[in-house]
Parts: structure tokens; C-alpha cells; sequence
């Protein structure tokens, strides 16, 4: 079930909008195409020529900022569309263009599905999604996501606190980090056959980043299930950090004492590090990372340090010197 809270990055059940209302309320999204972008970038380039345009408003609608009428952040800033969200991804297991993933993650499988839940834990297990979805209370949260390659959403996911999850498992006093990896289904990922990258898709978090209260095991998105170009049927949610960090259909889940080595800081260690927290001050090697270009929007708009969640996390971060801890 959904559960009320209201830290403000929070929806209740009770006030969730039906779909049809929220696809006519992008209301304040300004109405232009979007200019083609520059140059491809090699990890995951911003190539806007496939982003979605921009809307006209909506008349008549209130926009309130951080009220589920106006279905905004809670700085105020407009939802994106459905279509905008399930057209326009980054999943190198389907695909390298945005539009690629929709297109070839139509008949990918994800029922039925299992998390294993292991490493360094005093209760490990085996979960049907299906345990997850019912075991613990759905909440539905509104973020932004903000991809290092410069552009962003802001996203209503559905899903549950990765803390709760560990809490069940119990990691032991030697468990430091938490390893996710991605399934490795080359058949239906095509992806997954390029000898580019060394599959499958691993991620990581501190331990005390896992548990922090924003960080979100997801399941949904507008009231329903993940598409598989989302990263169905369950993904990792942490939006103080670049888009990447947040793995997709995760099968497995470990406990470990020593940082784990992602897929991108296999690939480009001097470009990805381990933390890729959204940081206006630290520019990728190739690029700055001062401002970004909203989906749907003309224009670009600064980025907000840790992605505007400043005050939920960087406390994490003291004394830590986040250039060299990129």
C-alpha cells in the first residue's frame, strides 16, 4: 500500500492524481522544441535531438508550489509527463540512444523476479518482487533526477526505503558498503553483447548513504508498475546523486566491506568515481556540470548542489574533500 509522510519529497495515497490528470497538468512547461545539443559525449552524451518538447500550459491551474495539485517538487517545479519519463532513457543494456530502450525493452521479462539479499548480513534472503511490493509500505515520492550528462526530470516514483530492506537482512558490524548488480540476460538486453563494458551493471553505496531516508528501492512511477525501459521491475533511487548511480532491475543485493567498483568506474575511472554526487563546482572531465537543461523546457537552469537534497545529505559528506571524492 501507499503511506502518508510529508518530509515534501512525499505523496500521500490518498491524494495521488489519476493518470489522465496528470499527463493534461504539465502546466507550467514552456512550449518550444528543443534546441539539438552538442557534441556526443562518450559515457552517456547529451544528445538532446530525441528529447521530448515542451508543452503549452494548462489554463486554470493553480500552481502552488510543493501541493500535490500543482504536482510540483517541493521547490516548486512541474512534474514530467509520463511520456516524457518512459521515452527518454539511458539503459546501455538496450540501447545508447535515448529513444532506443522503449523501443527494445518491450517484451523484456520481468515477472518472475527475485532479489537475492546477501554478503555481510545476519538474515539473507531471497525475494519475489511481488514479497517486496506487499512486505513493505509503498510510498510514493516525488524527485528530481539529474543525469551527469547534464540534462533532468522531476519524477514521481512509487517504491520503498532501501533502509528497510537492510534493517531485515541485518548487516553485521564489518559490512561498510552495499553492492547492487544488474541482471545479466544478453538475450533480451542486446546491450549486454557489446564488448565494451564489462557486465553486468554493478553500483554502490556506503553503507550509511543506503540507509539515509531518501534513498529508494522503486517499483512504479504515475501510480503504476516500472516499464522495463525504467528499469523494471525494481530500481535504485538516490537523487542527490547523477542518474547513473541509480542501478536498474536489480537481482542482487551484498553487503561487503570493501567499495564496491562500478561498471562506469571500470569503464572511465578518471571520468566516474565512486560518490557521483551532483556537484555544480565539480565539472566532469569533459564538461561542466554547472547547469542543466530540464526535459521539456527551453533554456538551462543552474544545478542545485547534492541536487538540491542538500539538507538531507551532506552531513554524509563532512570533512571530505569532494573533488578528489568525485
Amino acid at each position: 500500500m501507499l503511506i502518508k509522510k510529508r518530509p515534501g519529497y512525499e505523496i500521500p495515497s490518498s491524494e495521488i492524481t489519476p493518470e489522465h490528470i496528470y499527463l493534461n497538468r504539465r502546466s507550467f512547461m514552456k512550449g518550444a522544441t528543443l534546441a539539438a545539443a552538442g557534441a556526443l559525449l562518450a559515457a552517456c552524451g547529451p544528445d538532446m535531438s530525441n528529447a521530448p518538447k515542451g508543452r503549452a500550459p494548462v489554463e486554470g491551474v493553480d500552481p502552488t508550489p510543493g501541493t500535490t495539485e500543482a504536482r510540483t517538487d517541493e521547490l516548486g517545479d512541474p512534474l514530467n509527463s509520463y511520456d516524457d519519463i518512459i521515452t527518454y532513457n539511458n539503459y546501455y543494456e538496450f540501447s545508447t540512444d535515448k529513444d532506443g530502450p522503449a523501443k527494445l525493452a518491450t517484451n523484456f521479462p520481468t515477472s518472475p523476479w527475485q532479489v537475492e539479499v546477501g554478503g555481510l548480513v545476519r538474515n539473507p534472503g531471497v525475494y519475489d518482487i511481488e514479497d517486496l511490493r506487499t512486505k513493505f509500505d509503498q510510498e510514493e515520492r516525488i524527485y528530481r533526477l539529474r543525469c551527469v550528462e547534464a540534462w533532468s526530470m522531476v519524477i514521481p516514483w512509487q517504491g520503498f526505503p532501501l533502509s528497510q530492506l537492510l534493517k531485515e537482512v541485518e548487516p553485521t558490524a564489518d559490512a561498510k558498503f552495499v553492492r547492487f548488480e544488474t541482471i545479466y540476460d544478453p538475450d533480451n538486453m542486446p546491450g549486454q553483447k557489446s564488448p565494451w563494458f564489462n557486465w553486468p551493471y554493478v553500483e554502490g553505496l556506503r553503507l550509511d548513504e543506503a540507509m539515509n531516508e531518501l534513498t529508494l528501492l522503486a517499483t512504479g512511477l504515475y501510480g503504476k508498475d516500472l516499464l522495463p525501459q525504467n528499469g523494471a521491475p525494481i530500481r535504485l533511487v538516490a537523487p542527490w546523486k547523477y542518474g547513473f548511480k541509480s542501478i536498474k532491475s536489480i537481482v542482487k543485493i551484498d553487503l561487503v566491506a570493501d567499495m564496491p567498483t562500478s561498471l562506469w568506474m571500470d569503464s572511465a575511472p578518471r571520468e566516474y568515481g565512486f560518490y557521483a554526487n551532483v556537484n555544480p563546482d565539480v565539472p566532469h572531465p569533459r564538461w561542466s556540470q554547472a547547469s542543466e537543461r530540464r526535459i521539456g523546457e527551453l533554456g538551462r537552469r543552474p544545478t542545485l548542489k547534492f541536487n538540491g537534497y542538500e539538507e538531507q545529505v551532506a552531513y554524509l559528506y563532512e570533512g571530505m574533500d569532494l573533488r578528489a571524492n568525485f
